[in-house]
């Protein structure tokens, strides 16, 4: 893990995302500012970036596997959801 200034970045940007294919890399933005964390995204890892509360990520694997499962529900009616849904 390499851990830089938000003025080393902007000065070394292609090598900084070249280094955080392979490792992580926390940027410090100043004293009033939070950190970031520079990392590649891939297949394995898109959903852990984007919804790092695991609840949510595993109701989104639960649903896939309802969808592929054909535990599915099909609204004929938008304006009357409810009736297909209770």
């Amino acid at each position: 893990m390499r851990v830089i200034t938000a003025r080393e970045f902007r000065e070394n940007q292609k090598d900084y995302l070249n280094i955080a294919e392979t490792e992580r890399v926390i940027i410090h933005r100043g004293k009033k500012r939070k950190p970031v964390l520079l990392v590649p995204i891939n297949e394995n890892t898109e959903t852990d970036i984007f919804f790092s509360d695991p609840n949510v990520l595993n109701s989104i694997k639960e649903g896939i596997e309802d969808v592929k499962a054909g535990r599915i529900t099909t609204i004929r009616d938008l304006k009357n959801i409810w009736a297909d849904i209770l």
